[in-house]
């Protein structure tokens, strides 16, 4: 465990949809995006469903898109979660 860092969060499309809100302000133990991710997970409810392991998420940090989740958290970072995109 580090120490607490304040994260702005943001949730698109069907994540959204289904937490019930596109951003908040969260407090987060966790030193990377994968801990972070089981953090949010552990809330659970609509966030256990959405945001499961077994559930294809993308994450992006800074508006960047992370291959992995082994991204640190730094204080005040962007975190988006979203589904990946299909079209046709």
């Amino acid at each position: 465990m580090s120490q607490p860092v304040e994260l702005q969060l943001r949730y698109f499309a069907s994540v959204r949809e289904a937490v019930g809100t596109g951003a908040e302000s969260w407090t987060s133990q966790a030193a990377t995006v994968a801990g972070l991710r089981d953090e949010l997970i552990a809330r659970g409810g609509a966030w256990a469903q959405s945001l499961a392991r077994c559930r294809a998420v993308r994450v992006a940090v800074d508006q960047v898109l992370q291959q992995d989740e082994s991204a640190a958290l730094r204080p005040g970072a962007e975190i988006a979660f979203f589904p990946p995109v299909t079209g046709g």
